[in-house]
């Protein structure tokens, strides 16, 4: 994803549903809809001119059909994030809620901060069919612990629940070997999980997933990737009370897949070990200085990956 710096003439929100989307043009202040489909999407890309900004929120995927068509005809777009979406209407006053409204909104949500949205750029297929895969794993392991929970409880009937135990397992490994196997063919994927397993923490599982969930590892800075990642702490203060500094925002899927590869680095990783320990000895509660780890272990890798890819372009 890139800034562009170059202020757009003209602003384009789209409220996305499954089966329409209502647009709003900032040019003419008009309100329309289109079918959510390929022929009517790549009709409306085409008639927009180079010199416009499309700007619509994430909603579960529906809104993949426009960024696509927005991106084979060469037309910039940003995808919000719904929450600060939200908060800017609200800002306004704003009680009423409709999909015109909505599409008005993110119109001049564009044309106000235009200059700090990053740009929508699609991501490679490979990717992609990797972030499918890691996401597959995912639910199959959580679906593993709750009944392997399940099977440990009072009254549970083991020899209902073991077969689907062992069809999870199954599953599981047949998944992580086409997780491999996409590996061994794309080259690109194969050197980034490389370096980020140079991290200690990160195992065979959480490094693909990490390289999968979060495409912009090794293009930002560490500040903006601390925070991407919901990492960055925030300033708790008023007046003389200065409280403990809060993380939130960013991606929870990051948060969660961190956490484990963090407590492992905590104890093994020589520096994160005593990086950990220091914290501890100043004072600070363990959850706080386990999420400093994290934070320290996405900024370390996102380090790593941007010098490695540097290497590559030179």
């Amino acid at each position: 994803m890139d800034v562009v710096t170059i202020s757009p003439a003209r602003f384009i929100g789209c409220d996305v549903g499954k089966n329409e989307i209502v647009v709003f043009d900032s040019l003419t202040s008009t309100v329309a809809s289109l079918a959510n489909a390929p022929v009517a999407l790549a009709g409306f890309a085409a008639a927009l001119d180079s010199d416009v900004l499309v700007i619509c929120e994430a909603t579960g995927g529906y809104e993949a059909m426009l960024l696509e068509a927005l991106a084979a005809a060469g037309r910039p777009a940003h995808r919000a994030d719904a929450r600060k979406v939200k908060s800017f209407i609200r800002s306004f006053g704003t009680l009423g809620k409709n999909d015109a409204i909505d599409a008005r909104a993110l119109a001049r949500y564009g044309e106000e901060r235009h200059r700090q949205l990053l740009r929508w750029q699609p991501a490679d297929k490979d990717r992609i069919a990797l972030a499918g895969l890691v996401l597959i794993r995912q639910d199959m392991v959580k679906d593993r612990t709750a009944w392997s929970n399940r099977c440990r409880a009072p009254g549970a009937r083991g020899e209902i629940i073991a077969p689907i135990l062992a069809t999870l397992d199954t599953q599981i490994t047949a998944v992580e070997t086409a997780i491999e196997a996409l590996l061994n063919a794309c080259q690109p994927l194969r050197n980034a999980v490389a370096t980020v397993r140079t991290v200690k923490g990160f195992g065979p599982a959480t490094a693909p997933a990490l390289i999968a969930l979060m495409p912009e590892l090794g293009t930002l800075d560490r500040r903006k990737i601390a925070a991407l990642a919901g990492l960055a702490p925030h300033p708790n203060q008023s007046g003389a009370r200065d409280g403990y500094r809060k993380v939130r925002g960013g991606r929870a899927e990051i948060k969660r897949l961190l956490f484990i590869p963090a407590m492992t680095a905590a104890r093994h990783d020589p520096n994160l070990k005593a990086f950990y320990d220091r914290l501890i000895a100043n004072g600070k509660k363990p959850i706080l200085a386990l999420l400093a780890v994290m934070r320290k272990m996405i900024i370390i890798a996102n380090a790593r990956l941007r010098d490695a890819n540097a290497q590559q372009v030179s």
